[in-house]
């Protein structure tokens, strides 16, 4: 995908910007920095929405008692399902900003939501077939593809020295709504109401969410798709990395969020209303660092701050399989909610590195300027959908890793034990491909020029 190039001020006719270079520090301090914001926020609102209605499932099967007739392996195929159809639609969701311009496609994106809202509405009620929910479910995988064009979208409005901040606050907005969606369930559930009441409350928000962005948001004309530069990102190695980092980090936020709550109900006996009552604070929070940990990559380098990261969550995870094994309610709630944060900060440090790499890459190549810029705003957004959607496979991994756990040992515990490794192994390869000294300054050097270049330990 293609970013724009020259920019004096921008023509909103027809809501289209013909020119656009946030590089520009005149253009950016002038013009761009208020339009961009602008687009953040009504960016940020509709992903919101749609992480809400990806994740409703996550709330449903908490209403959903033994009336329904649904065992918990069941639940855990429900939830992993959604969560499967959710990370395909980031593909194609990631190249219709460019088809249809980012102000359009969030139009349409959010009036989507509408279809699994309304379906979810009409069959929720006992005496429908485990086959119904399933189908019905996977509609709502749609709203897992916001994030990708909303992601594509604003990645191409800001400036590479601010894009860890503002992908970091359009992604942790979008996720807080996990929390919020399980908060809404809480007080609906403690007020004896039920999942219709739920659906209820979204419809007309998502209906509002699609007229704000109508009013309020613009499209970029030539962000343009580049089908070369999406055959250059997937041939690239660093995109399939970054991929295995992501389903580590985001994966692992998205499945928890699916998972916490049917956990805490299948091996700590928790009642709908006790375990809603601690689900929504681990997505919270997790949501809410995610811009600091954009904010920390750009202070301190993404590869850093993600490396020590897996440290930390293989140690609460460890603390989670003690807990489990001890069965410790408040200790295991304790380390999973940590565990959550973790994720979250993981979220913004990993994707601050995409556009980094990118840019080293060009600046080993002997590439400076905008060229260097153009290279790097090039590859870095052809492959942010990718990394996206194999990234939210990891939540797939996660919640169909629960299910056999439950299946074969009646607990979580040996599913927290290979996620346990998989950190591990997530620390090994950010340290040998990012970070491991003499290795990283043969990538980002070139032989014809002595001056000092730009790191992957900076990315």
């Amino acid at each position: 995908m293609t970013a724009p190039s020259t920019a004096p001020a921008p023509s909103r006719g027809g809501r289209w910007i013909q020119e656009w270079d946030p590089e520009d520090e005149t253009f950016w301090k002038e013009t761009g920095e208020k339009v961009a914001r602008r687009n953040l926020l009504f960016s940020v609102l509709s992903e919101h929405i749609g992480f809400s209605i990806w994740t409703m499932w996550s709330v449903m099967v908490l209403f959903m008692g033994p009336e329904y007739g649904l065992t918990p392996a069941d639940k855990f195929m429900l939830t992993s399902m959604v969560t499967l159809v959710g990370a395909v639609v980031r593909v194609p969701y990631t190249f219709a900003v460019a088809i249809f311009g980012g102000r359009n496609w969030t139009i349409v994106s959010a009036s989507l939501l509408l279809v699994p809202s309304v379906a979810a509405f009409a069959v929720m009620k006992p005496g429908t077939s485990f086959t119904t929910f399933l189908l019905v479910g996977l509609l709502a995988g749609i709203g897992g593809g916001n994030f990708a064009s909303s992601m594509t979208n604003i990645n191409a409005f800001f400036p590479l020295k601010k894009k860890g901040w503002a992908l970091g606050l359009n992604a942790g907005g979008g996720n807080i709504g996990v929390p919020v969606i399980q908060l809404v369930a809480l007080a609906i559930i403690g007020a004896n109401g039920g999942p219709r009441v739920l659906l209820g409350i979204y419809i007309p928000l998502i209906v509002v969410a699609a007229v704000l962005a109508a009013v309020s948001m613009d499209n970029i004309a030539s962000v343009k798709n580049d089908t070369g530069a999406a055959k250059d990102a997937a041939k690239d190695a660093h995109t399939w990395i970054m991929s295995f980092l992501y389903i580590g980090t985001f994966g692992s936020f998205i499945g928890y969020s699916f998972a916490f709550g049917q956990v805490l109900q299948n091996q700590f006996g928790r009642t709908p209303l006790q375990a809603a009552y601690v689900t929504f604070i681990g997505p919270l929070l997790g949501s809410l660092i995610r811009p600091v940990g954009g904010w920390l990559a750009d202070r301190y380098g993404g590869a850093r701050i993600t490396l020590w990261n897996f440290v930390a969550m293989a140690g609460a995870t460890g603390v989670i399989v003690v807990a489990s094994t001890q069965k410790s309610l408040p200790l295991f709630t304790i380390a999973f909610i940590a565990l959550f944060v973790l994720t979250g900060l993981g979220n913004g440090s990993t994707y601050k590195m995409i556009p980094g790499i990118f840019q080293a890459k060009a600046v080993a190549k002997g590439l400076e300027g905008e060229a260097a810029a153009s290279y790097g705003r090039r590859l870095s957004g052809a492959s942010m959908g990718l990394i996206g959607a194999v990234g939210a496979l990891g939540g797939v991994g996660i919640n169909l890793a629960f299910r056999q756990s439950f299946l074969s040992y009646g607990s979580g515990t040996g599913a927290f034990v290979a996620f346990l490794a998989f950190y591990a192994l997530c620390f090994l390869v950010t340290w040998a491909v990012y970070l491991r000294g003499p290795a990283t300054q043969t990538r980002t050097a070139t032989a014809a020029e002595a001056k000092p270049q730009l790191s992957y330990v900076e990315v």
